[in-house]
Parts: structure tokens; C-alpha cells; sequence
């Protein structure tokens, strides 16, 4: 897809360019046009340089947090070392907005540059799991799984763009482009002490060893703190706090040990007039200093602009999802978007996320008020692993309730009517002794509801080709 100039991708809002108009101008004109706004067309290769760079640095900004640690802590691990989550967070955990109740993450940041890394997986016994293997652009470009590869034991070598050589038996291949690897496993749990003892007992199987210490003891060496990562400011934040030359800067520098795809030459054809060029430092003569300072702000609202008018993105019943994730292509546009609104996004045929801010009159979610989710008879969520609704307040994190209940799914033993239907009751107080098990806790103030699709039907009903359309939240009156 690139970025094309016909599509309405908009300028700034609330930048320099801030109106519909002016948007609709310039997606609209490639010529004279161009030259009054920020700068001509240099500007908008330098906005579209930023944006098809945004998910390759926020990657490194993440990387650089997450294994600044000397040993495993919390969601901080080194390189090479497996960072196993061992029980669901609560409603006082705020390191990361969106958590989830319903898998257990067991993850690894690895360079692949200089030799490759072999992963073993253990006899997961009919336990649903999923292993998206990100490379440094976030394309998962390997998913081995319970969908994918079956749940039994398995070995692979994550291996580098430039590696050749020979495996030993056994041992399967799973190229990456880049030599940034994000391993971003997840691992179902019910959440009962049982369940956490069972998950805890098959993540300490999961092993990562370098092939040169394959066959061999291997312990992965102690890591190292850097002083000067920032381990405090949200990483979108620091992101976008870095000025145009530094952004560039770093991404020259990502590109040589990340290099882009074939099919991005077009494009980096382009980029080459602002002095940015894969595999050498970046030119910062080149760039424009008159609108240098407009860049981030005016390209990051782009990227968030895909809420309103990105093609991949669905807004179904005041439900919004992106069917088009985890493997993007040429559209850089969608790919920044993702990176932004949710790093780490799996291909669509392993999960969807679809997310609701509004009931079914418009208006945002209450917690004084009840809502009702109706669910038909045999019309639930169809999914071949798993489903569940996940309630946040309005900052996207867990919301303290008597019950401990931060989600809802079939494990609650959901009550059905006498029809067969199931109704689902969202509501700041308890429904009642008797509707309790369809009961999902709300605050009082604002929140937001998350359905999680694991492993979704593709064939219908399915969410996928939409012939299966999510139920509205509506008020009780």
C-alpha cells in the first residue's frame, strides 16, 4: 500500500496543517499544492520516512527497557534470558496498560545477528499456546502454536538474516529478516492455584540456548544495567519526545543490523533525498531544518488519524478491531498504527482484539449504569481456543471489584436463560446471588471493554469475514 497520496491519510491535527480541509487538499494533489504546506514534498518523504520507521524504533526503545536488567524481574529480563509471568496481575498493577487475565507470558528478547538461537517447547497436552516470533519491523514472521504446529513437543533455530549452515536433527529453521527477535509467548491459565502450578511447570521447560551450546549445560549469562535508559517514561512517550535528526539517527542505525524488505525500495528510494539510506548513517544535511521540528507531531497524528480513516481497521456495533495485523506488507501506515495502539499484535487468524468504549446508544460506558451483552443461543464468540471479555477503566487497566473478577469468559460457568441465550450483566453492583457467574464488575466512573478471540473461526460464523457480528452493550432502563 505505501502511501499513497489518494488515500486520506490527513496532516496534523492540532500541528501546523490542522484542518479537513487542508487534509483533503493535499491527499488529493501531489503538485503546487504541496509546496505551501510544511515545506513541499520533502516534508511528507520525511513524514512517510517517520512513519515507515515507527514500529522498528519503538521495537529498540522497548528492547532497551525491558532488558535493562543484570537478572528476571517482574516483566525485565537480559537478552536471552526467558521472562516467565507467573500469575495474573490485579487491579493495583499499572507497568502496562491492557493486561490480560487470561494467559500467562513467557517471552525473550534475542539477537540473532551473530548466531542462531534454538527454542524447545514442551508436550503443551492438549494446553492451548501461542509463540509469535516478532522480527524487528513487528511482522510475526513464524507462529508456532496449538493452531499452528500442534501441541506437542518442538524445536527451532531462530536463525538471522545472513545466517547459512547446518541444524542439528530435529531442529527446524525459522528465518528471521532482521536480527532483532521478539519471542512473545503466551500460555492459557485459568488462574486457580492448580492451573498456576501446572503453567509454572511447562514454562520452566521452555529453554532458549545459543547453537553454539546446544547439547550442552548452558546457563544464560547475567546482564547488564544501563543507567542512562530511561525505565520510568512510557516507551510511545520517549518515542515521540525524540526530535526528527536523533528519530533518523537511530533508525540509520537499526536498519544495517535490521534491514528493510525488498518490496520497501520505492520507498526507501525516497527517503534517500532526506539523507536517510538502509545501511549507512543517517544525513541530517539533507533534512529540511526549516520544518524539522514538525515532523514527529504532524506523523504521529497520521498514524493515529488510521482510528477514523484506516481501511484495516472495523468499527462493528461500537466495536473497534483491526483484521490485518501481525504480517503488513507495504502498508506502513497500519503497521505504525498497530505499533502504537498495541506492540506486539498477533496475526488476526490467532487472536483479535476488538475493543469498546460506547454502548449501543452512542455514549460512553457508565459505571452507574447496567448493561446488558445478549448472546442468542449457540452465538458466543466462535473461537477454536478461546474467548473472553476483559473489563478496564478508562486508563486501560484492571478495576478492583469484590470478586476479584477482571474478566468474563466461559470458565465462569456462565448461566444461560430458558431459551438457551446467555445474557451478560456489566454493571457496577452485584445483579444478585443468582446472576452472579455472568456478573462483570465495573468502577463507578468510565471503562472500556476488550474481547479477546483466540484462535478465531475462519469460516462462519466468523469475525473475520464479519458473519459473526459482536452484540451491542445496551442500557437497562
Amino acid at each position: 500500500m505505501g502511501f499513497s497520496r489518494r488515500r486520506a491519510f490527513a496532516c496534523g491535527i492540532g500541528a501546523a496543517v490542522s484542518t479537513l480541509a487542508l487534509s483533503r487538499a493535499h491527499a488529493e494533489f501531489d503538485g503546487p499544492i504541496a509546496q505551501f504546506i510544511e515545506g513541499g514534498e520533502e516534508f511528507w518523504i520525511a513524514s512517510d520516512a517517520y512513519i515507515y520507521g515507527y514500529p522498528l524504533v519503538t521495537m529498540e526503545m522497548t528492547r532497551r527497557v525491558m532488558t535493562n536488567a543484570a537478572a528476571v524481574e517482574g516483566t525485565h529480563g537480559p537478552m536471552g534470558h526467558f521472562i516467565k509471568l507467573r500469575q495474573y496481575p490485579d487491579a493495583s498493577f499499572h507497568d502496562v496498560t491492557a493486561p490480560n487475565s487470561d494467559t500467562l507470558y513467557t517471552m525473550a528478547w534475542l539477537d540473532v545477528g551473530k548466531e542462531p538461537w534454538v527454542l524447545n517447547l514442551p508436550d503443551m497436552k492438549d494446553r492451548y499456546f501461542l509463540f509469535p516470533m516478532l522480527d524487528g519491523w513487528t511482522n510475526v514472521f513464524q507462529a508456532p502454536g496449538k493452531r499452528t504446529t500442534g501441541d506437542g513437543a518442538q524445536t527451532y533455530a531462530i536463525t538471522g538474516p545472513g545466517w547459512k549452515g547446518a541444524l542439528p536433527a530435529g531442529v527446524k529453521e525459522y528465518k528471521s529478516a532482521t536480527n532483532l527477535v521478539w519471542l512473545l509467548g503466551r500460555i492459557y491459565c485459568t488462574g486457580t492455584p492448580e492451573d498456576y502450578a501446572a503453567v509454572h511447570a511447562v514454562q520452566d521447560q521452555c529453554a532458549l540456548t545459543p547453537l553454539s551450546s546446544y547439547g550442552k549445560p548452558y546457563a544464560p549469562p547475567a546482564g547488564t544495567v544501563d543507567p542512562a535508559v530511561d525505565m520510568k517514561t512510557a516507551v510511545r512517550d520517549q518515542v515521540n519526545a525524540l526530535d526528527a535528526v536523533d528519530y533518523f539517527t537511530l533508525l540509520a542505525q537499526l536498519m544495517k543490523s535490521n534491514p528493510p524488505a525488498a518490496a520497501d525500495a520505492p520507498e526507501l528510494a525516497k527517503f534517500a533525498k532526506i539523507g536517510l539510506v538502509a545501511g549507512k548513517d543517517f544525513d541530517a544535511s539533507k533534512l529540511n531544518a526549516d520544518f524539522v521540528k514538525r515532523i514527529p507531531q504532524v506523523s504521529f497524528d497520521r498514524i493515529m488519524l488510521q482510528f477514523k480513516v484506516g481501511k484495516s481497521v472495523k468499527n462493528v456495533n461500537g466495536w473497534m478491531f483491526d483484521t490485518e495485523t501481525g504480517i503488513y506488507g507495504t502498508d506502513y501506515l497500519n503497521r505504525a498504527f498497530v505499533t502504537a495502539i498495541g506492540l506486539g499484535a498477533n496475526r488476526p487468524q490467532d487472536a483479535v482484539y476488538p475493543t469498546s468504549l460506547k454502548d449501543s446508544e452512542g455514549d460512553a460506558y457508565e459505571g452507574k449504569n447496567k448493561y446488558v451483552m445478549h448472546f442468542p443461543k449457540g452465538q458466543l464468540p466462535p473461537v477454536n481456543g478461546f474467548w473472553s471479555i476483559t473489563m478496564y477503566d478508562a486508563n486501560y487497566f484492571f478495576v478492583a471489584n469484590p470478586i476479584n473478577r477482571y474478566a468474563i469468559s466461559a470458565r465462569q460457568n456462565l448461566k444461560t436463560n430458558a431459551d438457551g441465550s446467555i445474557d451478560l450483566y456489566i454493571q457496577n453492583e452485584s445483579p444478585g446471588a443468582e446472576k452472579e457467574n455472568n456478573w462483570l464488575p465495573a468502577p463507578t466512573g468510565k471503562f472500556v471493554l476488550m474481547l479477546r478471540m483466540y484462535w478465531p473461526k475462519e469460516h462462519s460464523p466468523s469475525i473475520l469475514n464479519g458473519t459473526w457480528i459482536i452484540p451491542v452493550a445496551k442500557q437497562a432502563h
